[in-house]
């Protein structure tokens, strides 16, 4: 498995990494065996939110690390927080928030919320989930600066905040923001596209997230790409849909060369990029798991990586 400094900290984590939003509801054993097939592939790296499966998937994990052969001091544990959830709405493991919430209370309290359920003493990182247009600069540092003394939380970051939002919370707290969790795949390429069509008027100019790629590898901020298999938000994968032939018939054209999946060829798309993206795989199949794990063995040429690119719909300006 491949590594990749996390942040500027001198952490080894697993380029590909381990989310758990669909374990609630799982039996404790089949979780179990999911933890182990990512460690068995070596993924050290697992990533969480308070508000997945209403909270049970954190207590499903607690349960399953239990029974898994891993011990808590060999994974780097994540968990996101800042969504206060909305019941009524949630559903069928579909989470909806009322509002966002970045107050020190609530802050606070979802971490203490996520450590119970996990059964942690601390979190590795702990991330602000979507950027809060209501967040304000005491309640943040505030938060963080809790967290860290009470040994909590050892590092930060966010999920889905642009340039100029992390630069603001930057500016607020003392300690780094390390991570910034952002949706990206072959299909959902839109910060690469848009930087290839610089001074164009076409879709591709547009820029939905302040050249967040480049402002990322220039602060050596860590990037997880997640849904790396889906298209839309959740609205279904790409791969082996009908909507996408072309994109299909190249990467099993480049999962026969390699030997691998094609959920591989689409995780080591990613992963070739330059700016060591980590990737978040969502699947509790043991079996997915350590296929699409094994993009981290395939090192794809730049004209198979454009080839893909071209395949997903997308052209050079």
């Amino acid at each position: 498995m491949k590594t990749i400094k996390l942040g500027n900290t001198n952490f080894e984590a697993s380029q590909v990494a381990l989310g758990i939003m669909r374990m609630a509801g799982m039996e404790t054993g089949k979780a179990a065996d999911a933890i182990n097939a990512a460690v068995d592939s070596g993924i050290n790296y697992i990533d969480s939110a308070d508000i997945y499966g209403e909270g049970q998937s954190e207590t499903k994990f607690k349960e399953a690390l239990k029974q898994a052969n891993v011990s808590r001091d060999k994974l780097f544990i994540q968990s996101k927080g800042g969504i206060v959830l909305d019941p009524k709405r949630s559903h069928d493991g579909l989470v909806f928030g009322a509002r966002y919430d970045f107050s020190k209370e609530h802050l606070i309290e979802s971490v203490d919320g996520i450590l119970e359920r996990m059964g942690l003493d601390y979190l590795d990182s702990f991330l602000l989930h979507r950027p809060d247009p209501l967040m304000e600069e005491d309640e943040v540092a505030d938060a963080f600066d809790t967290l860290q003394r009470q040994g909590k939380v050892r590092h930060f970051g966010v999920s889905n905040f642009n340039p100029e939002q992390v630069e603001m919370v930057q500016s607020w707290v003392n300690q780094r923001l390390i991570i910034n969790q952002l949706q990206f795949n072959v299909v959902h390429s839109g910060m690469v596209t848009r930087g290839m069509h610089t001074n164009m008027i076409d879709n591709g100019s547009i820029d939905h997230d302040g050249g967040i790629l480049e402002y990322s590898r220039r602060k050596h901020m860590t990037i997880q790409a997640w849904s790396p298999f889906n298209y839309g938000l959740f609205a279904g994968m790409y791969i082996n849909d009908p909507k996408y032939p072309e994109l299909n018939a190249k990467l099993q054209e480049l999962a026969d060369k390699y030997g691998v999946s094609k959920n591989a060829i689409a995780t080591a798309w990613i992963m070739r990029h330059p700016a060591h993206v980590q990737v978040l795989l969502g699947t509790m199949n043991p079996e997915h798991i350590k296929d699409s794990a094994k993009g981290a063995d395939v090192e794809l040429t730049k004209q198979e990586w454009y080839d893909l690119y071209f395949a997903a719909g997308n052209d050079l300006p």
